[in-house]
């Protein structure tokens, strides 16, 4: 596995979406889903659809900014990564808290 990763998360209750990067997949996609992200926290974030692994936070970083471009919206949506029934969304773990 990449030391970093670009993630996209999904909103079940206003189908918004959030693109973040992170050292820790396992951990930060959950503490944005828990409220502990001031941003995130009005989405009521549940799921991880996608993710893109890199061996550099700056690689990870160039992709989280090219996602929340409009050029990085319509690949996303060629791609069929925002509603798409070939990826099946990641349940993140709720029901217990992580350290």
């Amino acid at each position: 596995m990449g030391k970093f990763c670009t993630y996209i998360l999904k909103s079940k209750a206003s189908d918004e979406h959030y693109f973040g990067h992170t050292s820790n997949l396992e951990k930060r996609p959950v503490e944005h889903c828990l409220g502990l992200s001031a941003y995130t926290k009005k989405f009521i974030l549940r799921e991880l659809i996608n993710f893109e692994e890199f061996e550099s936070r700056s690689e990870a970083m160039i992709l989280e900014k090219f996602f929340k471009t409009l050029s990085g919206y319509h690949w996303l949506k060629k791609k069929e990564l925002f509603n798409s029934f070939r990826l099946k969304p990641i349940p993140l773990g709720l029901n217990s808290r992580t350290g």
